[in-house]
């Protein structure tokens, strides 16, 4: 062997989201002038970086080139030992490769994210928000959660309350709120809460979310009930005031006639029978004429007219309930894309084609109805001006709506941003939604379905880089 190789120090240990260096020492040992190009490898290799990446020496002579790690504060960077080498390869000899060995000690980090999905519920009797915990940190996370609220308005039923997340993956749990108080008359109320994610010698994570409390009877019907009531008092009332009085005089007047009988008086001559005449009524003129002005003709008005109106607007919500009602037995999806700088696409239906693959169009907002599965559920990514990669963006909130009504997804603003994609949910036992989205510069991706009847399932249509977006969707459940 020609050469002779150092590593130091042999172990050393680096923080995440930190850097750290150790040399490589070598002398040639051989009587040529040689070249020597340096490789890092292992799991280590894609954060090391070797300087210079190749030395030249003379016989006899030592040379030394640094060698730097830097791991991402990422959970990529796993917690613990990393065995590494350096691959030296003689450019005059190369079959006299040598590969010096090391350890490299990444330190343990935590750090947990938390996501109320959605943050706002509403009900009557309970709310059934569900918690998303991502895992940042480069360690398994243990955690428990509980909630609380102000004046202990509200009781939690949490499953599971105690979990386990791996680096990097996320776990969801699903909760329970249940008013202590039922409300069965008077408007809505705001009852905020907090779940709190507790680690082990760490201080809670606190989410904080509301909960709506609707009352069991509408507004309208405790409004039409005390009209009713208040009828009732006001009858009783009346009635009482001008209840009539019925006296009977029957029995004086006729003792009266008893003292004072007249003679019979003598016979008159009768008088001409005349007939009757009819009872004079006025022309219904008045009626007439408002009944003219209801109908908005007449003599003045020159004959009926119709008033121009302007055609409505048809949106995926009129869409859908057409199909609705040519098709009750069915659920239906339909839609419609926003493409930049242009205006809304025609509305399509059950697996149809909302945009147009291959023009490299880009959109900005997405319009969503459904009939027969409870509504939907979904936000936008959109492109992120600070991105570099794949990291998800999704600015906005989660927007819902129920059955027959429009839910957008995204912006139609000038200046919006494009999507590169967006989530969509239902909330049906039986029913599920499917997706697929054709990507810019490539392909149709494969149909992908969220699971029935679970709230926490959802499915992605669009891409995930962050320069790339969809240009058409087709949608169905």
């Amino acid at each position: 062997m020609n050469l002779w190789t150092s590593l130091e120090p042999a172990s050393a240990t680096v923080d995440p989201g930190d850097s750290t260096t150790v040399r490589l020492r070598l002398r040639n040992t051989g009587d040529v002038v040689d070249e020597y190009r340096f490789e890092v490898v292992g799991s280590l290799a894609p954060w090391a970086l070797v300087e210079p990446p190749s030395l030249r020496l003379f016989p006899g002579t030592t040379g030394t080139v640094e060698v730097t790690f830097s791991p991402p504060r990422t959970p990529d960077a796993a917690a613990g030992p990393h065995p590494y080498a350096v691959k030296v390869t003689p450019t005059e000899h190369p079959q006299a490769t040598t590969v010096p060995e090391g350890n490299l000690t990444v330190t343990p980090f935590t750090e947990m994210r938390a996501e109320l999905v959605p943050p706002t519920v509403k009900g009557r009797f309970r709310g059934r928000p569900g918690l998303a915990v991502d895992n940042l940190g480069n360690t398994k996370l243990t955690a428990s959660v509980r909630g609380s609220d102000n004046g202990d308005q509200l009781s939690y039923d949490i499953r599971p309350s105690n979990v386990q997340i791996e680096p990097g993956r996320a776990a969801f749990l699903k909760a329970t709120l249940k008013p202590r108080q039922i409300k069965w008359f008077g408007s809505k109320e705001d009852r905020p809460y907090t779940l709190a994610v507790q680690r082990s010698g760490s201080a809670p994570l606190d989410v904080a979310g509301t909960y709506v409390q609707g009352s069991v009877l509408p507004r309208w019907v405790a409004a039409f009930m005390s009209l009713l009531l208040a009828l009732v008092i006001a009858f009783v009332m009346a009635w009482l005031t001008y209840k009539p009085q019925v006296d009977s005089t029957t029995t004086e007047k006729l003792q009266e006639a008893a003292g004072t009988l007249a003679p019979p008086p003598s016979p008159a001559p009768e008088a001409p029978k005349t007939t009757p005449a009819a009872p004079v009524t006025a022309p219904p003129a008045a009626a007439a004429t408002q009944e003219a002005d209801e109908d908005g003709g007449g003599a003045g008005n020159g004959g009926s007219e119709e008033k121009e109106t302007e055609p409505q607007e048809r949106t995926a919500a009129t869409l859908v309930r057409q199909k609705a009602a040519e098709e009750p037995d069915k659920p239906h999806i339909c839609y419609r894309v926003h493409v930049r700088d242009r205006d809304w696409s025609d509305a399509v239906c059950d697996g149809d084609t909302a945009g147009t693959e291959g023009s490299g169009e880009q959109i900005t907002s997405v319009d969503i109805a459904v009939s027969g599965i409870n509504g939907t559920a979904g936000r936008a990514q959109v492109y992120n001006p600070e991105g570099t990669g794949t990291e998800q963006y999704f600015p906005d909130p989660w927007s819902e709506a129920v059955d027959g009504t429009d839910n957008y997804l995204g912006s139609t603003e000038k200046d919006a941003p494009y999507m590169r994609g967006f989530t969509i949910q239902v909330d049906h036992a039986e029913s599920a939604v499917c997706q697929s989205a054709y990507i810019h510069d490539a392909d149709w991706l494969p149909t992908a379905c969220d699971n029935p009847g679970d709230k926490l399932e959802l499915t992605y249509a669009g891409a995930q880089a962050n320069d790339l977006w969809f240009e058409a969707v087709r949608l169905t459940v």
